[in-house]
C-alpha cells in the first residue's frame, strides 16, 4: 500500500458513501485510478464492507458480551483465518480478534437479547476443533472511544 491507498482508506473511514469522482478530486488521481484502487483493496481484504453508523436503541434490553475461544492446536485444521471467515457470517459478532496468550481468539457480541447470544455461543461451540467457550457478559459500559 502506498500513500494514494492510505488516502482513499482514511477517505472511506470517514465516509464510506463519497463517490469516486470526489475521491479521486481529493487524492488527486484519476477516476479509474481510484476505483481500480478501491477494487485492489477488497480483493486483498483491506476493505471488508461498507456499513451504515445507526443509532443505538437506548433500551437496555442488548446483551453486550466477550466470547474467549481456546482452539485444539493439536489438530492439522487449525487455521486462525479460517475460522474467522466463518465467524465473521454470525449475525451479532461484531469483531473478532486473535490473541496472544491462554485464549486463541476473542470475540465481542453485541445482541439484542440472552437468547441470541446462547444461539451465537451454541454455533461457535459446533465449529470443529474448538475446545472451550468461555462468556464474559458485560455489565457496565464506562466508554468506548469506537462509537
Amino acid at each position: 500500500m502506498d500513500k494514494f491507498d492510505h488516502q482513499i482508506l482514511d477517505i472511506l473511514r470517514v465516509d464510506a458513501r463519497r463517490s469516486v469522482s470526489e475521491i479521486a478530486r481529493d487524492v488527486n488521481l484519476s477516476r479509474s485510478a481510484v476505483t481500480a484502487r478501491i477494487k485492489k483493496l477488497e480483493q486483498e481484504k483491506i476493505i471488508l464492507g461498507y456499513h451504515a453508523d445507526v443509532v443505538e436503541s437506548k433500551s437496555d434490553d442488548g446483551v453486550c458480551a466477550y466470547l474467549a475461544l481456546k482452539y485444539d492446536t493439536s489438530s492439522k485444521q487449525y487455521h486462525c483465518e479460517a475460522y474467522a471467515d466463518t465467524i465473521r457470517r454470525i449475525e451479532g459478532v461484531k469483531w473478532c480478534h486473535a490473541i496472544s496468550g491462554e485464549t486463541d481468539m476473542m470475540l465481542y457480541l453485541d445482541v439484542p437479547n440472552m437468547h441470541r447470544l446462547n444461539e451465537i455461543r451454541a454455533e461457535v461451540q459446533a465449529i470443529p476443533d474448538i475446545k472451550q467457550v468461555v462468556t464474559h457478559i458485560v455489565l457496565t459500559e464506562f466508554f468506548n472511544t469506537s462509537k
